[in-house]
């Protein structure tokens, strides 16, 4: 379980579909299977429960704090 403090956009390249998926500031997610070979990460988040995939160069831009 983690939780996402925010963003590290300090190179202004961070895509915007991060945003528009829902993966905002305090918003609380778990790692439900990350695919091989550097794969993307299936990411359950939110209250609805939504699921994504997102790939890693995508997630390097999310800053998280991890939750036990």
């Amino acid at each position: 379980m983690g939780k996402i403090l925010g963003y590290d956009n300090d190179s202004l390249k961070m895509p915007n579909k991060i945003i528009e998926m829902g993966l905002l500031p305090e918003t609380a997610f778990r790692i439900l299977y990350q695919a091989p070979f550097s794969g993307p990460m299936y990411v359950e988040f939110g209250d609805e429960k939504s699921r994504i995939a997102l790939r890693e160069e995508e997630g390097n831009y999310i800053i998280v704090e991890e939750l036990n």
